[in-house]
């Protein structure tokens, strides 16, 4: 199984849903990285579910730094975090053991580990592995941010619902999401958004949505023309993360529908800074930063596992049956991806600079 991401920066993920731990193990990390586990606790806290637009399941996250971090700072050796699982019911899950769940990977990896996977909970493909993902972006985030780099991510859209745009404000909005648990711009919004969960809930139904990120302060030049572009290094990365069917970049698929003169985005100087009128291509040209906003869109389907019948079939019987699920699920994941995305984004972007700038660039 290939569970190791980056080139300059790697990241290796472990663990399944139930079983004893999860957790990720960092290579390539300068030394001298101030490692704040305080930060580390509130970035887990907003993937935690909230109240009744989430799942049951209560697990503290009291993560253990194994390795890598000495006196509160990087050693530049790798560093492992462990998150113990602590509240998992396993029995859930034992009476559709060969029940296929529809859009779960449960037939694919009977397919591929001929079932010797581990079925509870969705295993190592549970969305419960991304706890490891924003332990790790406790870490780097605040070494972007040293740096100038800031990252955030609202919820555009779910439900059906819209959220207000970025403004010009845009740095002072993507601080305030996070002393939010439901990250919206327009507080108005965010209700009708969590009352539209709650009825599907009650429906036994499920929702998705659009989150939309931001990231500021990145200087232009950074990413490679082809391979490792930044939409390629960061749609890779992205698609990673349990429930990600879409990703675009700037105006995106809306692109198509535009002339050449209305998504041309035009270049100024102002005080001595090259920016654009526009920013249709999300601060990307030819694969590189070009110094606007990294603006880009990821959406979010919803949860798979409904509270009604579904039809599905055996899979050591071949024949066709029908499931009702049991165990705690959400009737929408959009709200906790967030800040799944923030920290996929920001692991992402030290692998870009460190690969221009030298693996100590973050430490300085």
């Amino acid at each position: 199984m290939k569970n190791v991401f980056g080139n300059h920066i790697t990241m290796t993920v472990f663990g399944e849903s139930h079983g004893a731990s999860i957790g990720a193990v960092i290579d390539g990390l300068a030394p001298g990285l101030a490692v704040d586990t305080a930060y580390i606790e509130k970035l887990l806290s907003l993937r935690r579910p909230s109240g009744a637009i989430s799942t049951a399941r209560q697990e503290a996250d009291e993560f253990v730094i194994e390795s890598g971090v000495l006196e509160g700072k990087t050693t530049g050796t790798p560093l492992c975090i462990r998150i113990p699982n602590q509240d998992t019911r396993s029995k859930d899950y034992s009476e559709t053991r060969w029940l296929a769940r529809p859009s779960h990977a449960d037939y694919t990896a009977y397919c591929k580990y001929h079932g010797h996977e581990d079925y509870r909970g969705g295993g190592h493909f549970s969305g419960r592995i991304t706890a490891a993902l924003v332990a790790v972006g406790g870490i780097l985030m605040p070494a972007l941010h040293k740096k100038g780099i800031t990252i955030g991510t609202h919820i555009k859209k779910c439900a059906g619902i819209l959220d207000a745009d970025f403004s010009s404000e845009i740095l002072q909005e993507i601080e305030s999401l996070y002393d939010k648990k439901f990250a919206v711009l327009d507080d108005e919004a965010g209700m009708k958004m969590e009352e539209a969960i709650c009825q599907a809930k009650s429906e036994g139904n499920s929702v998705g949505g659009i989150l939309e990120t931001a990231v500021i302060g990145l200087d232009a030049g950074l990413g490679e023309p082809m391979f490792d572009s930044v939409e390629s290094m960061l749609s890779h990365a992205l698609f990673s993360i349990p429930g990600i069917k879409g990703v675009e970049f700037g105006a995106g698929f809306a692109i198509a529908e535009m002339t050449g003169r209305e998504a041309n985005d035009s270049f100024y100087v102002e005080d001595g800074k090259v920016c654009t009128k526009t920013n249709h291509a999300g601060g990307i040209n030819g694969g590189l930063t070009n110094g606007m906003p990294l603006v880009f869109r990821c959406a979010v389907r919803p949860t798979p596992t409904l509270g009604i019948p579904q039809e599905t079939f055996h899979m050591k019987q071949g024949e066709n049956a029908v499931l009702k699920s049991k165990g705690r699920h959400d009737p929408c994941i959009v709200h906790r991806a967030r800040i799944v995305v923030d920290c996929v984004t920001a692991f992402t972007l030290c692998d870009i600079v460190t690969g221009r700038y030298g693996t100590d660039w973050l430490a300085r």
